[in-house]
């Protein structure tokens, strides 16, 4: 009995040990989520407010969300149109990533995208290897204080 006992005492201990688990990775998702759409607001603000002094323009951005897939990023105004990603590590999968939604919306809604077409990345840190891949696919990437890749063309 004494056995069996320590074992049952083992298993209580374990389940309330996988039960307090449980609890902090609940805590640890809702921390990573209120810091993502903190990261959103915060890019928004950021680049809403760098266009506006830089060329004049006015972009409300928002996400967006075509199928299954989401946009960070989203805003056309007059002949400008925004659309790009918010991230806390910028690795050179999102980069690639950010041109296939450019993709997707040219060929589902064409009638989303403008001539003049600003793909942003608003990160608060890069690797080097995706700072080169954003540069050679005119990617303009930034956080809060400076450029990381500058914007491409007017």
């Amino acid at each position: 009995w004494e056995s069996n006992e320590k074992l049952w005492q083992e298993v209580k201990s374990l389940r309330e040990s996988q039960e307090k688990l449980a609890r902090d990775m609940h805590d640890v998702k809702v921390t990573l989520s209120r810091l993502t759409v903190s990261e959103e607001d915060e890019s928004r603000e950021v680049i809403s407010y760098r266009l506006r002094n830089e060329l004049g323009v006015e972009v409300e951005l928002s996400n967006l969300r075509i199928d299954d897939r989401e946009i960070d990023l989203y805003g056309a105004s007059g002949d400008i149109c925004v659309v790009g990603e918010a991230t806390v590590r910028l690795g050179k999968g999102l980069v690639e990533e950010l041109d296939g939604k450019v993709e997707l919306l040219r060929r589902t809604r064409p009638e989303l995208l403008r001539p003049r077409l600003v793909k942003v990345i608003y990160a608060l840190a890069a690797t080097q290897e995706a700072l080169e891949e954003a540069r050679k696919r005119g990617i303009w990437v930034l956080k809060i204080d400076r450029d990381l890749v500058p914007r491409p063309g007017p």
